[in-house]
């Protein structure tokens, strides 16, 4: 869902929390929390959504230019991924090697963990973001249609793209508090989505059944593919996910879209 509601905001199909650094962000943010805090639940989520935030407000400052391009968000995110990804590296390695390998296996992203005392606080905060989009969708219908004809329709441009970042934002962050940051399904979501609806509607909610089938299908190949062997699920999805993105990368390239 964070994944179809960014690529809307910005228009550019390489849109996407991983891709842009808000889930770098959140997971520097994590795994100082795991290491040296040793926190979970509810403060563990309340922290790495401080930290997805904290990115986005870095990477809508640096790509500000009386208005926000696709192009310079994504660039400004890649710069802040970097960053956020030598923070993480940084304190693996000034930690013990039992609290890295905990840390390790989050930032790859797993499924592990998925219990009610851990999945609450992820209920929680989509529920109240879930009535929060379907209050702004009208206005993110707007916004596709370019920033001159929403300003047309008498929608506040800028404002209305900042909250919708900012739920994005949350709702990615959320996420990764509890599974870590699963790479590439909120970029490969979307896309399957609209393809199943048509051209021309925002399918928010049929990314987030897409996302949630195929978080299901990589755990179930993680866990049976390799006899006594369980591998996090962010392996899979990277696996299947970066030969995507570079097709995706190179379509672009060809085609000169996304700017």
């Amino acid at each position: 869902l964070s994944g179809a509601l960014l690529q809307s905001i910005v228009r550019n199909p390489l849109a996407s929390p991983d891709i842009i650094g808000i889930t770098h962000g959140a997971s520097a943010a994590g795994v100082i929390g795991v290491v040296y805090l040793g926190i979970s639940g509810l403060a563990l989520t309340g922290l790495v959504s401080l930290g997805g935030v904290g990115a986005a407000v870095a990477i809508y400052l640096l790509a500000w230019r009386r208005g926000v391009v696709g192009y310079r968000l994504l660039l400004a995110g890649i710069g802040v991924a970097a960053l956020a990804t030598s923070v993480v590296s940084w304190v693996l390695t000034q930690t013990d090697v039992r609290d890295a390998t905990v840390a390790l296996t989050w930032i790859t992203g797993s499924l592990a963990r998925a219990d009610w005392p851990t999945l609450n606080p992820l209920l929680i905060c989509a529920g109240g973001l879930v009535v929060l989009l379907a209050v702004l969708s009208p206005r993110l219908r707007s916004l596709e249609l370019g920033d001159d004809p929403a300003a047309a329709l008498g929608v506040s441009v800028e404002r209305s793209r900042l909250w919708l970042l900012l739920a994005s934002v949350a709702l990615a962050s959320a996420a990764v508090a509890v599974t870590g940051p699963v790479a590439f399904v909120a970029l490969v979501s979307a896309p399957i989505a609209r393809r199943t609806v048509g051209a021309g509607r925002l399918a928010l909610v049929p990314a987030a059944l897409v996302g949630a089938v195929i978080m299901l299908a990589s755990d179930l190949i993680a866990q049976f593919t390799i006899p006594e062997t369980t591998l996090p699920v962010g392996v899979v999805t990277g696996v299947v996910g970066a030969p995507y993105l570079l097709w995706l990368l190179m379509r672009t390239n060809r085609s000169g879209a996304g700017g």
